[in-house]
C-alpha cells in the first residue's frame, strides 16, 4: 500500500506523506516540541480556555450565571462521552495505524499499537471546542482553531491518516452538538442546586447580580453594551 502514496491513487495516504514529510525536514527539537504539543500541549490549552471561560463567569455574577456554568460544564462531558462512542468505532473499523502498512514514515510517538481510525485525541480536542463554542462563541473560537491544529499535528506526527482526524472532528461536532439539548435539560438544575448552596455556591457565582451581561453564554441573554450580533449562545 505504500506504493499508493507514489502513484497518487489514494489521496488520503498522498496527503499524510505531504505532512509528515515535515516531519522529515524539521530539525529534532522542534519535533520534541511538536510531540508534546500534539500529545499533551492543545488539549491541555482548550482545557485552560474552559477555566478561563467558568472563571469569569463565575466572577461576573450573572443572573444566568447556572445556565453558563451548566454550558461550560458540557464541554469536557461532551469529551468524554465522545471518547467512549468512539470504542466500539475503532473495534468495528480496525484500521492499522498508517506507520504499520506504510513505509518511510516519520514517526514522533512510539508505542502506539491500537487502531488508527477514528482519532480519539481529534475526537476528545473537537467535542471539547464545540462544547466552549456552544457556550462562548469568543473563547469556542480559540479553541477550534487550536482544534484543528490538534488534528494537523496528529498527522504531522506519523501516528494517523487524514482521515482519522477528519472522522474525530466530524464525532465530537456531532456529539457535542446532537446530545447539548439534553445535557442541558440535565446540568442545569444540578448546578442551580450548586449556585444556591451557602459551601459551593461560589463554584457558580462569585460576584453580585447585575454585574453586566457582556459575553453572556445563555441563549437569550443581552448585554447593554453589546448589539444582539455579539451574544454567546448555549444550547
Amino acid at each position: 500500500m505504500a506504493g499508493l502514496a507514489e502513484s497518487g491513487s489514494n489521496p488520503d495516504v498522498d496527503l499524510l506523506y505531504d505532512i509528515n514529510g515535515l516531519a522529515k525536514d524539521a530539525p529534532p527539537w522542534f519535533d520534541r516540541v511538536m510531540e508534546f504539543v500534539g500529545e499533551y500541549g492543545l488539549l491541555l490549552g482548550i482545557v485552560l480556555l474552559v477555566l478561563w471561560c467558568w472563571w469569569t463567569v463565575r466572577r461576573r455574577g450573572d443572573e444566568d450565571a447556572a445556565s453558563s456554568v451548566a454550558a461550560l460544564a458540557w464541554a469536557p462531558l461532551a469529551a468524554g462521552i465522545a471518547v467512549l462512542v468512539n470504542v466500539p468505532i475503532r473495534g468495528f473499523v480496525e484500521r492499522p495505524r498508517p506507520f504499520l502498512d506504510h513505509q518511510g514514515l516519520e514517526v514522533l510517538v512510539s508505542g502506539k499499537t491500537d487502531y488508527s481510525f477514528v482519532s480519539d485525541h481529534a475526537t476528545l480536542v473537537m467535542a471539547m471546542a464545540v462544547g466552549l463554542f456552544v457556550a462562548n462563541r469568543k473563547f469556542g473560537l480559540v479553541a477550534l482553531v487550536l482544534a484543528v491544529f490538534g488534528g494537523f499535528i496528529r498527522v504531522y506526527m506519523g501516528v494517523h491518516y487524514p482521515t482519522d482526524v477528519i472522522g474525530g472532528f466530524a464525532l465530537g461536532t456531532a456529539v457535542a452538538l446532537l446530545l447539548s439539548p439534553v445535557a442541558m435539560a440535565l446540568l442545569t438544575p444540578v448546578v442551580r442546586a450548586v449556585e444556591r448552596s451557602p459551601r459551593v455556591g461560589w463554584v457558580v457565582r462569585a460576584g453580585g447580580r447585575g454585574a453586566g451581561a457582556g459575553g453572556a453564554v445563555i441563549p437569550g441573554a443581552r448585554s447593554e453594551r453589546a448589539g444582539a450580533s455579539e451574544r454567546d449562545l448555549a444550547a
